[in-house]
């Protein structure tokens, strides 16, 4: 049965094995937060995360990405012990790709590129692992959606995209609007909103996420969930008090 909780995703965003963030999507300004990513996947999990956000920012990159690959099985070594589930994406291109990612134990796959440039290809994978093991995430700025890790904008809009997508099969969405992703300005929940609203997608809150006021406004907006990075790891949000305002086992109250 489809989840109907409101969802908080803790991000671990691998590079070169190590968990980093990086500020709107731009490789040269990249904090680095932990060589082990497995540990802090065990401290968002001890926290109370039933859900955990993995990002391969080396494979969105196009850069060889053995490390990250590991470190994926590793975090997912960890979810499995506590019943919790990983959500994967970056450099999901391929069929192949996603079969590989969601036989290592993904509970939902994530793409973005191949979405954006190859319709036919995220219609099928629907069709064939279904709409709760894929989903979507839009990624724009100032409306327009960016792929190939951020680095090449497109024609293409982002609420007209998640129509289509809808259309197609589409239930999950993450929607990150870049100019605010890993600044912790605050989510542009107008846009957000937006679209959840006319796609009657599960849209899922991402970029710029600061303080327990974001989530709640999510939350309160009826999102699906909130991506929280930044604000975890330099402790601008306590996950303590987080996990207690949104618990993830039943219906949390906004």
């Amino acid at each position: 049965m489809p989840e109907s909780s409101f969802l908080l995703f803790p991000a671990i965003d691998l590079r070169a094995g190590q968990v980093v963030r990086l500020k709107e999507g731009d490789p040269l300004r990249q904090t680095h937060y932990s060589a082990d990513p497995a540990e802090v996947a065990l401290r968002w999990l001890d926290a109370g995360a039933t859900w955990l956000h993995v990002v391969n920012l080396d494979g969105a990159f196009d850069e060889p990405d053995s490390a990250n690959r590991l470190a994926l099985a590793r975090i997912l070594a960890i979810a499995a012990t506590r019943g919790a589930k990983v959500q994967f994406g970056g450099g999901l291109r391929s069929a192949d790709a996603l079969a590989a990612a969601l036989d290592a134990g993904v509970s939902r796959v994530i793409v973005g590129t191949l979405a954006v440039e190859q319709p036919d290809a995220l219609r099928s994978a629907l069709q064939q692992w279904g709409a709760e093991r894929v989903g979507v995430s839009l990624d724009a700025r100032d409306g327009w959606v960016a792929v190939r890790g951020w680095q090449t904008a497109t024609q293409a809009r982002a609420l007209e995209s998640a129509l289509q997508m809808q259309s197609d099969g589409l239930r999950w969405l993450v929607f990150t609007d870049i100019a605010r992703d890993g600044l912790q300005t605050g989510l542009n929940l107008q846009s957000t909103v937006e679209i959840a609203r006319a796609s009657h997608l599960q849209v899922i809150a991402s970029g710029g996420v600061s303080q327990l006021a974001d989530v709640t406004a999510a939350c309160q907006s009826n999102l699906a969930g909130a991506i929280i990075g930044r604000a975890l790891y330099e402790g601008a949000i306590d996950p303590a008090a987080l996990f207690a305002a949104f618990p993830q086992k039943g219906d949390p109250s906004c």
